[in-house]
């Protein structure tokens, strides 16, 4: 078998854990990931190189009934990825049988018959040993034709057979990205705003979350002249509400500095400098619902 590379699709409804999975194909931390539904707002590129092969993972937004305008520019972003793609990675949580969302997304696979489908039956450790069977054989009546593997993504298990699956289904061609190092196209201060609301997601209550996005306003790399390299980068901490503002900030500001105390670690393993992280709070009411807002986030 020559050497394969390919682009795939990662869609699944919110919350099966595609990111996790993700990132432990990938390697590296290409997406942020939480408990809450809908954490991923835009398509990531994750390249996996491996010695006979380069995977490329386009990991979507949940596909979900949409109610804001972010919202219906997530799921059409998603579908759009599928057009896009060699071949289609289904993520679904295997402990619960097929939900209404599994079955819409089944459907949309099926207007690409052509690419190859591989399905991640994904929270292996939360299936029940009775629902085993009756789980795996609906997924496979749902999905069929394609390939079935139970998954972890936390722990990894039975990620490389996973692998194996992807790589025999894609296309025998060079690598798409020459630099072997090189595993994602995001850009870095995209990737850092991601790291702020992921730590701002982790320890919010869960009306808030869906309203909170992140601005870069301000970043500027140490001079060669530094005795001491600090990267300096201002951000706002985008919430809908006035409501909750106060929320976001914490008593006596406790909340924003927890924020920015993980942040900032977090970015400084990313771009090897110590970092000097200076957050805010702003309100711009409705920002979802919003189409100037979305586009000054990034987010159109």
């Amino acid at each position: 078998m020559g050497f394969r590379c390919g682009r795939v699709a990662v869609v699944g409804k919110p919350n099966v854990g595609k990111s996790t999975l993700v990132n432990y194909l990938v390697g590296e931390k290409v997406a942020i990931t939480a408990d809450k539904p809908q954490t991923t707002r835009t398509t990531i590129l994750g390249i996996a190189n491996r010695p006979s092969a380069q995977v490329i993972f386009l990991d979507t937004p949940g596909i979900h009934k949409p109610r804001t305008k972010l919202g219906k520019v997530m799921v059409d972003r998603a579908v759009q990825t599928l057009a896009e793609c060699d071949a289609i990675l289904f993520v679904v949580d295997c402990s619960r049988p097929p939900e209404e969302d599994d079955e819409r997304i089944a459907r949309m696979i099926r207007t690409e018959p052509a690419k190859p489908v591989v399905v991640a039956l994904n929270k292996m450790d939360r299936l029940r040993p009775e629902h085993v069977e009756m789980n795996y054989h609906a997924y496979e009546q749902l999905t069929a034709p394609s390939q079935l593997m139970y998954t972890n993504g936390l722990t990894g298990e039975n990620g490389d057979k996973l692998m194996e699956m992807l790589i025999g289904v894609l296309p025998a061609r060079g690598r798409e990205f020459a630099d072997e190092s090189m595993f994602t196209t995001q850009h870095i201060r995209d990737m850092a705003a991601e790291i702020i609301r992921e730590k701002a997601i982790q320890n919010l209550r869960e009306e808030v979350p869906h309203g909170v996005a992140v601005q870069v306003e301000s970043w500027q790399d140490p001079t060669p002249t530094d005795a001491s390299p600090i990267t300096r980068i201002e951000a706002a901490i985008v919430v809908e509400k006035t409501s909750h503002k106060p929320i976001l900030i914490g008593r006596k500001g406790s909340l924003i500095k927890a924020i920015g105390s993980l942040a900032r670690v977090e970015i400084e393993k990313l771009i090897g400098t110590k970092v000097f992280l200076d957050l805010r709070v702003k309100v711009e009411e409705h920002w979802r619902d919003d189409p100037r807002q979305l586009r000054n986030l990034g987010l159109t």
